[in-house]
């Protein structure tokens, strides 16, 4: 479990069939550790000095935005949180739902910024305005939803700390609804089903 609280960045090394590599300075990490990387849950499989070694599966690449990066990019990094350390965002899996495309990026006064990104159908139903979305790893609060997109405000330190600051409308970013949202919807309909 994740709190889409970054807390570094790391360069892709390579990104070649279905390995990822990313050079990061997260301590002493040993083979077979989780890191979120972009908000996607992997699982060190080597460690060659600063260089972590990702196998990605099939599914993870056809879901996520991990199938377009090229050497030299930047990506968000969490490690696992500890239990019964402080959750700073909101629980996040690390199984991320879908990859969208940002829509607009508009300067707000103050350095914020206004983020609007394409919203899957599949993921509306756990949406909501106040709610929680994690947005490449980055655990966000909802400020507005409409059918086919939804909203949040970035603050300076987000824009600077994660890779969200130099995004473009039209980047594809990892989507991963609210965890509670997601198990509340589907405790309804299987309610609404037995009635």
């Amino acid at each position: 479990m994740f709190t889409g609280i970054v807390a570094k960045t790391g360069f892709v090394v390579e990104r070649r069939g279905r390995v990822l590599k990313v050079r990061a300075r997260l301590g002493r990490l040993v083979r077979g550790a989780s890191v979120a990387v972009n908000g996607v849950c992997l699982t060190v499989v080597g460690r060659p000095g600063a260089v972590l070694r990702f196998d990605v599966s099939p599914e993870t690449d056809g879901l996520t935005n991990l199938r377009l990066l090229g050497a030299g990019e930047r990506v968000n990094l969490e490690l696992p949180m500890r239990l019964g350390g402080a959750i700073g965002g909101h629980l996040v899996s690390g199984h991320v739902d879908a990859c969208a495309r940002i829509v607009s990026k508009e300067t707000l006064p103050g350095g914020f910024v206004q983020l609007r990104t394409a919203l899957p159908k599949a993921l509306a139903p756990y949406v909501a305005r106040k709610g929680s979305v994690a947005v490449d790893g980055v655990s966000l609060t909802v400020t507005r939803v409409a059918k086919a997109w939804f909203e949040c405000q970035l603050i300076p330190e987000t824009l600077e700390r994660t890779t969200l600051g130099t995004k473009r409308p039209g980047s594809c970013v990892n989507l991963e609804a609210d965890l509670v949202a997601r198990h509340i919807v589907r405790v309804m309909e299987t309610m609404g089903r037995r009635r």
